[in-house]
């Protein structure tokens, strides 16, 4: 990972946003900068430099992680440090202008740290600034993926191998976790859903205790993170035979997720990409059905920008990775979702999720 590279950029931005600097807080945004995976940090990014901020339980890991920045670890509370080299070396006539980032600093710590500040620094918000720099992925950002996917997969031929009436969704769930552990996962990029019967009209229906039984859907939607990039994966299995009508709806969903994954490419809009499927699932009879948006961005968060979904004018670029996941849910009977990952090209897209989409029966 270029990390200079990417705290250059950052920078180069800094007059046209107005600021003279930027304060970074949130960790993924940090660790995409700099290569600090640890749980307390700030990064400031000025005209001319980076510092990093930590305190004295990331000393060691601080020095050996940053990339691109200098290291000061606080021997005081982190917030108070900052303010306090921010008071003594930012100073400019007519003050100081700090962007921060709004969408994930509270207002109660923007007021904190502003009383700690003196006169003449003024924070103003900077929104999204580096989560649009990390829509589009790198090469090495890429391999990452790409391991965090092909490990993800596999997970699903455990499932398959347990799967079976009588068993408990979170013992499914539970197994998946387990053996993605064993194969090297630092996590999983989000509770494991496994849901089945009326439970798969949910869309985020976590594992319960609840009992699959035969004849019904399981909606198995799971991911692992990998050298601290995300995977998403999502399949529906029928655990015996499936009703003819649940059988039709399957093949609308699997039809509306391929029709998506045909309409990305660069310089296509987001909500062009959702439109294309939900024009199948209303052909079928099953748009009204279909109740949450086609996709999102992944990467080092299980979700980032852009978001695919209806009116959405991103658009897409090439090295932007997306999920294409529709749907149809039926309140008190059943649910179907299918979901890849892929890597949007000058000319179509690289579906990056190995697992075979035809209906299955176990």
């Amino acid at each position: 990972m270029n990390f200079p590279v990417r705290q250059k950029e950052l920078r180069d931005q800094l007059a046209s946003a107005r600021f003279d600097a930027l304060l970074i807080s949130h960790l993924p945004n940090i660790r995409y900068l700099c290569g600090f995976t640890g749980s307390a940090g700030f990064l400031l990014i000025t005209e001319r430099r980076s510092i990093f901020f930590s305190d004295v339980r990331y000393d060691r890991q601080a020095h050996e992680e940053v990339k691109g920045a200098k290291v000061i670890i606080a021997r005081k509370a982190l917030v108070i440090a900052l303010a306090e080299w921010m008071g003594s070396h930012l100073k400019r006539p007519g003050g100081i202008s700090i962007g921060v980032e709004g969408e994930h600093l509270t207002i109660a710590e923007k007021k904190h740290f502003s009383d700690l500040l003196p006169a003449g620094v003024r924070l103003k918000s900077a929104l999204g600034l580096v989560e649009r720099e990390r829509m589009v992925k790198d090469v090495d950002e890429l391999a990452s993926i790409r391991a965090a996917v092909n490990l993800g997969a596999k997970l699903f031929d455990k499932a398959i191998q347990v799967l079976r009436p009588g068993i408990r969704e979170i013992e499914v769930a539970a197994e998946m976790e387990y053996a993605a552990r064993v194969a090297g996962a630092e996590a999983m990029s989000f509770p494991t859903i496994i849901a089945s019967g009326a439970r798969a009209a949910l869309p985020h229906g976590r594992a319960t205790e609840k009992t699959i039984a035969c004849g019904e859907f399981v909606v198995c939607d799971f991911g692992v993170i990998l050298g601290g990039y995300c995977s998403d994966q999502t399949r529906t299995v029928c655990v015996g035979p499936a009703p003819r009508d649940a059988r039709k709806a399957y093949e609308g969903v699997r039809e509306a997720q391929q029709a998506s994954i045909a309409a990305v490419r660069a310089g296509v809009r987001a909500g062009d990409v959702d439109e294309a499927g939900r024009k199948v699932l209303r052909k079928a009879g099953l748009g009204r059905y279909f109740t949450h948006s086609t996709g999102h961005g992944v990467g080092l968060e299980i979700h980032e920008i852009p978001k695919i979904a209806a009116r959405q004018q991103e658009v897409l670029r090439p090295g932007m990775v997306i999920t294409i996941e529709p749907g149809v849910y039926f309140p008190g009977e059943w649910g179907i979702r299918i979901e890849d990952m892929v890597v949007v090209g000058d000319n179509g897209c690289e579906v990056l999720t190995p697992t075979s989409k035809e209906f299955l029966a176990v």
